[in-house]
């Protein structure tokens, strides 16, 4: 005698698609799940007599919807609008025994997918409530893609944008508008170029955009993006490299993907920087010697030579002249050396010292120090230095190098008298000190070259000062930026980490 097999427990699946028959008549409603169960398996199939109750059901979640015209409560086609507020992806048939094309065109303008007369064919209920159901996932694939789209785009780490044929910003992720300080929604409709790109640049990213707009293929432009709130004010400004991208089907939107490349840039610049004063290190230890000895012969014999002037038998206004001539030589070897110190102090790789350092207490030291020289040409000092925390760690004297040359060069720059003032403030984790001068101010075109060796606005000046300290707070993992506007003074900041 066989034995048996007890059949396996199967795991209820979920149904293939939810269909929702709303009519008053009960045997015609009967007759419409039998068609549509024999022809598509797999559905749920449930039923409302009128449009409240259909509602109350919709609301649970359906497919498709086979709504009479003619309903107790309410006209179907009255129905369609709340029927696709409550369940968004789904499709509603109007079904009627009465037909006209003016009624079918009404219809099919108020949203219903189709229009079936009662004296349908089994088959073509089939057929169209099949298409239906098909569309209904293609709509909801299409919402999964969307998601998911939207999900990658503001998860990702690089900045995302879109601009219409305007150039107005259509759509920006997260990580964009957190830079740009906006929400995501108020960018929207704002023009890009003129809110967020400088002028210097404006050009160029134009014309990247209209290129990528005539061909399918992508664009890719370098330009300073000045995130700014949507008053104008640009606080900072960011390099960015945009890819610049259509798709096929819509010659107007333009897709952009930036990288922000400021610090791979400075570190770049600096890394360049770096072997150019390696270079320039090892010529100076080289040098360094055979051009002090002749130096130190020439101050000598220059000082003899001063004495004997003294003692030569000459008419005064020929003795003042020589003795002038002496000064001037004097002085210009003076400048040599300063200018060999410093470019030594520029070119030696020496290490720093780490130690605590009140910085407050340090620049006030300093401003005591150029006080006279300050008053001497009509400059005021102006301190507002806090007096708890401020503490740095780093390199006691070398800090204070950094401060004596900003100062120094505040004062020189005012040459019609004016106010110096400095503030140190602890921020965060940094130690922030400004100084901030009513001098003539730095022209825009050379503002950016102020921190290379041997650029100088100065008659005699060396145009090692600036490129010294920035050399030094890099080397204590600080940052120094000057804004500055023709007029109106130059500020300068310095940042560095506190110690802990």
């Amino acid at each position: 005698m066989p034995v048996s097999t007890p059949a396996l427990p199967t795991a209820s699946r979920p149904p293939l698609g939810r269909v929702l028959i709303v009519d008053d008549n009960a045997e015609l409603v009967d007759t419409l799940r039998a068609v549509i169960a024999s022809g598509v398996s797999g559905l749920a199939i449930e039923t409302a007599a009128n449009g409240k109750a259909a509602l109350a059901m919709a609301r649970k979640g359906f497919d498709v919807a086979i709504v009479d015209v003619k309903l107790p409560d309410i006209s179907g086609v009255d129905l369609i609008a709340p029927l696709r507020e409550a369940s968004p992806f789904s499709e509603v048939l109007l079904l009627t025994g009465f037909a006209s094309v003016d009624a079918a065109i009404g219809a099919l303008r108020s949203g219903a997918f189709a229009f079936v007369l009662k004296s349908f064919r089994p088959e073509e209920l089939i057929s169209i409530v099949e298409q239906a159901l098909g569309k209904v996932q293609l709509k909801r694939e299409r919402e999964e893609l969307e998601r998911r789209y939207r999900d990658l785009v503001e998860v990702t780490d690089v900045l995302f944008t879109a601009v219409d044929e305007n150039d107005n910003v259509a759509l920006m992720n997260r990580k964009a508008a957190s830079i740009v300080d906006v929400a995501p929604d108020a960018a929207i409709g704002q023009p890009l170029l003129e809110s967020w790109i400088p002028s210097d640049d404006r050009a160029a990213m134009r014309s990247a955009l209209v290129q990528t707009r005539d061909a399918l293929q992508t664009r890719a432009v370098e330009v300073e993006t000045g995130f700014a709130d949507l008053s104008g004010v640009t606080p900072s400004r960011r390099r960015v490299r945009w890819h610049l991208s259509r798709s096929p089907g819509d010659r107007a939107l333009v897709y952009g993907i930036g990288i922000d490349i400021t610090e791979r840039r400075a570190l770049e610049r600096r890394a360049a920087d770096a072997e150019a004063l390696s270079a320039m290190g090892e010529l100076a230890m080289n040098l360094a010697h055979e051009i002090r000895n002749p130096l130190n012969a020439a101050v000598l014999q220059l000082h003899l030579l001063k004495r004997n002037l003294d003692r030569i038998e000459a008419e005064a206004p020929v003795r003042a002249t020589l003795q002038d001539r002496v000064r001037i030589v004097g002085d210009e070897i003076g400048r040599l050396n300063r200018l060999l110190t410093e470019f030594l102090e520029l070119a030696r790789p020496r290490g720093i010292g780490r130690e605590p350092v009140h910085v407050p207490s340090l620049v006030d030291e300093v401003l005591d120090l150029e006080e006279e020289s300050a008053k001497g040409r009509g400059v005021q000092f102006v301190r507002d230095l806090c007096e708890e925390g401020g503490v740095a760690l780093g390199d006691r004297e070398k800090l204070k190098q950094v401060t004596i040359n900003i100062v120094v060069n505040a004062i020189e720059a005012m040459k019609q008298g004016g106010t110096l003032t400095v503030r140190v403030r602890p921020e965060g984790e940094r130690v922030v000190m400004t100084l901030e001068d009513t001098g003539p101010g730095i022209d825009p075109d050379v503002l950016s070259n102020v921190f290379d060796p041997f650029f100088t606005t100065k008659e005699a000046g060396t145009g090692l000062g600036l490129s010294i300290v920035r050399k030094i707070v890099d080397q204590h993992g600080g940052e120094v930026h000057i804004e500055s506007e023709r007029g109106k003074g130059a500020k300068v900041t310095v940042s560095i980490p506190m110690g802990r």
